[in-house]
C-alpha cells in the first residue's frame, strides 16, 4: 500500500476520534486532559489494525455485523453522561478540567471512548492484510495521525467553549449523540 493510500486512510479513521475529541474538548480539557485522549485514542487506533489483521477473517467478519451497535452504545453512553453532568453543576463550574469525577479522559470512559472510535480500524487492519504491505508503519502512521487529529479536536473545542460559556459540556454530549446516531447509518 503506498503511502499516501495509508496516509488517507489514517485521516479517514482519525476522523471519528477528532469528532469526539471536539465534543469532549466542549467541556474544557486541562493538559494532562489533552495528553490521555490524545494518546490513548492515538494508542488504540495503532493497536485495532494488528488485532484485526491478528484475528482474521472470520471473526472480524463476524464483529462487523455488529460493530456499529458497540460504537453506538459506547458513544450514546459518554453523551448521556456528559449531558447529565452539565446539568447537575451550578452554572458557573467550569467543568471537567477540575478534578475526576466526570472525566471522560479517566477510567472507563476512556476505555470506551478509545473503543468507539477505533472500531472501524479493526476491520482497516484486516484490509490491510489482504492487500500486502508493511503493515506495522502503516498501523504507526495511523496511530500518530489519529492523536494528533484528537488534540486538535479537543483544542478547537475548548476554543469554542471559551466562547459560549459554561455549559458547552451539553454539546458536547450531544455531538457525541449525534456521532452515536451517525454509526446506526454506517
Amino acid at each position: 500500500m503506498p503511502f499516501w493510500e495509508v496516509f488517507l486512510l489514517a485521516i479517514g479513521l482519525g476522523m471519528d476520534a477528532f469528532s469526539v475529541a471536539l465534543g469532549v474538548g466542549f467541556a474544557g480539557a486541562s493538559g494532562r486532559q489533552l495528553f490521555r485522549l490524545s494518546w490513548h485514542f492515538g494508542l488504540f487506533q495503532c493497536f485495532m489494525p494488528l488485532l484485526g489483521w491478528l484475528l482474521g477473517q472470520h471473526l472480524v467478519a463476524f464483529i462487523a455485523q455488529y460493530d456499529h451497535w458497540v460504537a453506538f452504545g459506547l458513544l450514546a453512553l459518554i453523551g448521556s453522561k456528559m449531558l447529565w453532568e452539565a446539568f447537575q453543576k451550578p452554572a458557573g463550574e467550569k467543568g471537567q478540567a477540575e478534578g475526576p469525577k466526570g472525566d471522560p479522559t479517566r477510567g472507563w470512559s476512556l476505555v470506551f471512548l478509545s473503543l468507539a472510535t477505533s472500531i472501524d480500524a479493526l476491520g482497516a487492519g484486516l484490509g490491510m492484510a489482504f492487500m500486502g504491505g508493511r503493515l506495522l508503519p502503516a498501523c504507526l502512521l495511523i496511530g500518530v495521525v489519529a492523536g494528533l487529529m484528537t488534540l486538535l479536536g479537543m483544542k478547537m473545542g475548548g476554543h469554542v467553549s471559551g466562547r459560549l460559556g459554561p455549559r458547552c459540556e451539553a454539546v458536547g454530549g450531544v455531538v457525541l449523540w449525534l456521532l452515536a446516531i451517525k454509526m446506526l447509518s454506517i
